[in-house]
C-alpha cells in the first residue's frame, strides 16, 4: 500500500509590486497518519501556555516567546519535515519568458514540490488562503502540475486557522522572511530566528545541501 503525505503551503513576500525584494514559498509536510497526532501534540502545547487561538509569524512577541520556542524545539525533535524557496524578485524578467506572475508563481510552486514528491507515494496538497484570487490560482496549479507530469490526490484551499501544522509553516516562512528582509526590531523573533538557526546548523541566508531533508532551503538562482 502506498503511503501518503500531507503538504502545508504558505506563501510571504508573493505578490509582485508589493516592494519587498524576496518572495517566499515554504511548506511543512508530514506521513498522513501522523497529522492527527502532530496537531492534537501542538494544541496541547497550546494549552500549556493557555493560548486558544490561531499562532502566527506576526503574532510573536515576548509574553508570547516561550510558547513559539516550543513549537520550534517540537518540529526539530519529530519527523516532520520542512521546504522553502527564496526568489531574489529585483531578478524577476517575466517579459523575456513571455510570462506573467501568475505563471511564475505556478513555475515556483513546482520548484518546490517537484524534488520531494515520488510517484509510489501519493499526496495531499494544502494552500493558505490569501485572498480572493485563491481558488482561481490553486485550480491553475493543479493544471500546470498535472502538464507537467505531476499527479496529486488533493490540492485545495484551507484557512490557517483550521491546521495547526499550516500554523507551523507560517511561522517558520516568517521567520525565514523577517530574517532575510533584514528586521530585527523585535527581541523575540530574533530570538526564534537564531533557535532555529541553532537547531539547522547553518544560516539562513543560503541554500541547504540539496539531500537535506529536515529543514531545506533553496535559493533559486533566475538567469
Amino acid at each position: 500500500m502506498s503511503k501518503t503525505f500531507n503538504f502545508y503551503c504558505d506563501e510571504s513576500c508573493h505578490l509582485e509590486n508589493d516592494k519587498q525584494p524576496f518572495m517566499f514559498i515554504g511548506y511543512v509536510s508530514c506521513a498522513y497518519n501522523q497529522v492527527k497526532l502532530h496537531s492534537k501534540n501542538i494544541r496541547q502545547l497550546k494549552a500549556k501556555h493557555h493560548v486558544f487561538y490561531e499562532t502566527k509569524w506576526s503574532g510573536l512577541s515576548k509574553s508570547a516567546y516561550p510558547l513559539y520556542n516550543d513549537l520550534i524545539e517540537y518540529f526539530f525533535a519529530t519527523d516532520l519535515q520542512f521546504r522553502a524557496i527564496v526568489i531574489d524578485k529585483d531578478k524577476l524578467k517575466h517579459d523575456d519568458f513571455g510570462q506573467n506572475h501568475d505563471d511564475f508563481y505556478y513555475k515556483m510552486y513546482f520548484q518546490l514540490l517537484s524534488k520531494k514528491l515520488y510517484p509510489e507515494c501519493n499526496y495531499n496538497i494544502y494552500l493558505d488562503i490569501k485572498d480572493t484570487r485563491s481558488a482561481k490560482k490553486v485550480n491553475g496549479l493543479k493544471d500546470f502540475l498535472n502538464n507537467n507530469y505531476i499527479t496529486v490526490r488533493n490540492l485545495q484551499n484551507i484557512r490557517s486557522h483550521e491546521s495547526e501544522l499550516m500554523q507551523l509553516t507560517d511561522i517558520i516562512t516568517g521567520a525565514l522572511s523577517y530574517h532575510l528582509r533584514g528586521l530585527n526590531t523585535v527581541i523575540a523573533k530574533n530570538k526564534l530566528i537564531e533557535k532555529i538557526q541553532q537547531h539547522s546548523k547553518q544560516p539562513l541566508t543560503r541554500s541547504t545541501a540539496i539531500g537535506q531533508e529536515k529543514f531545506n532551503l533553496f535559493f533559486i538562482d533566475l538567469k
